[in-house]
């Protein structure tokens, strides 16, 4: 286990010395990283001026809105953690699609080992034929396109899901249509397998999971969909990742700064507010989930400009605020009637959020 076997008495100095020794505290201005286990650093809402009654209030609202976890993380450390009904610490639920974020950050990693290359035709890794389209349509659809929602496809008798040959149809020419379609998405999983030649779960933990401490694992729950399931502090640790521009601790785990920049930046001039699965708060126009109309203004005009997020059916958010180094998390069932294509959810919460922080 040491290098310095042959040397006992040097060994039990070292280690002895080691252990007497206590943790070095992060300088202020550097970024926590919680460890894989043991106990995650806090800070109270008091030290950071936060008011305290608008905390409760916002527990108040988030407990009338099906929340089952809700937290607040401020560089790395936990300000506010609270669980509703029976949900617990340890407790799982799914991320639906908030982890297509996760996704584009796998696939960003990939593209730095070089397994792949955005400019890639998907024909490349699942051969002629993967759509219903003609060959020369199809060779327009590149990875790019699968992360950017602007395959140019729709899916048939409205199965979004469905990724086999024939559900896959034509709308537009890729690239000149901006459309929220899962199995656009879903195909990444066997791309990155292609291109890494490992299955998408091993690459994911061995290159994200494995490596920032995160419990859980995916799932497959139809022939189709592969969903995401883990503690909300999990979540939080994908957050602190984001917030770090895929750095953790003294890791680099996404190198490829200008991938993560097109990651959390306008991807294309269709939807201003999708960079590569993420959404984008403070842009002049947005349009949402399976909500065809362009609509004026940002997703959330309460939130900070700044803000980009995962978001997945029945309100599953990671909020990530660069300019005020905050992550905010937020699990359980759906906060409106409508499942996704919904933003009045995130405008109100942040209402209630620009109370707590005072301003």
């Amino acid at each position: 286990m040491y290098k310095f076997l042959l040397y006992p008495m040097m060994v039990l100095t070292i280690m002895s010395c080691a252990k007497n020794t206590p943790e070095p505290e992060p300088s202020p201005n550097e970024p926590y990283f919680p460890p894989a286990s043991g106990t995650w650093k806090t800070i109270s809402p008091d030290s950071l001026g936060w008011s305290n009654t608008a905390i409760n209030d916002l527990y108040t609202y988030l407990g009338t809105k099906n929340t089952k976890a809700f937290l607040i993380i401020r560089d790395g450390k936990i300000v506010t953690e609270k669980y509703f009904g029976s949900f617990k610490q340890d407790s799982v639920w799914y991320w639906a699609s908030a982890a297509k974020t996760m996704t584009a950050m796998l696939v960003g990693i990939a593209q730095q080992e070089g397994k792949l290359s955005l400019s890639d035709k998907t024909s490349k890794y699942l051969g002629t034929g993967w759509t219903a389209l003609p060959k020369e349509k199809e060779d327009l659809i590149t990875i790019r396109h699968h992360l950017s929602m602007t395959t140019g496809l729709k899916p048939v008798a409205e199965d979004d899901d469905c990724t086999l040959p024939s559900c896959l149809a034509y709308n537009a020419d890729a690239g000149t249509k901006w459309k929220y379609h899962n199995a656009s998405y879903t195909l990444l999983e066997p791309i990155l397998a292609k291109a890494t030649g490992k299955t998408f779960e091993a690459y994911f933990q061995e290159k994200i999971r494995n490596k920032i401490g995160m419990t859980g694992s995916w799932n497959q729950i139809t022939d189709y969909v592969n969903v995401y399931n883990s503690n909300a502090r999990s979540m939080a640790r994908f957050g602190i990742l984001m917030l770090n521009n895929g750095k953790w601790g003294s890791s680099t785990i996404l190198n490829n700064t200008g991938f993560f920049s097109q990651q959390t930046n306008s991807s294309q001039d269709l939807n201003l507010s999708y960079g590569y699965l993420t959404w984008l708060n403070g842009k002049a126009s947005h349009m949402l989930p399976f909500v065809a109309d362009l609509q004026p203004g940002a997703i959330a005009a309460n939130a900070p400009a700044d803000m980009y997020f995962a978001w997945g059916r029945n309100d599953q958010k990671i909020y990530v605020v660069p300019s005020k180094k905050l992550v905010i998390v937020r699990m359980g069932e759906g906060a409106s009637n409508v499942p996704l294509g919904d933003a009045s959810f995130d405008n109100e919460l942040w209402g209630k959020l620009r109370n707590v922080f005072g301003y």
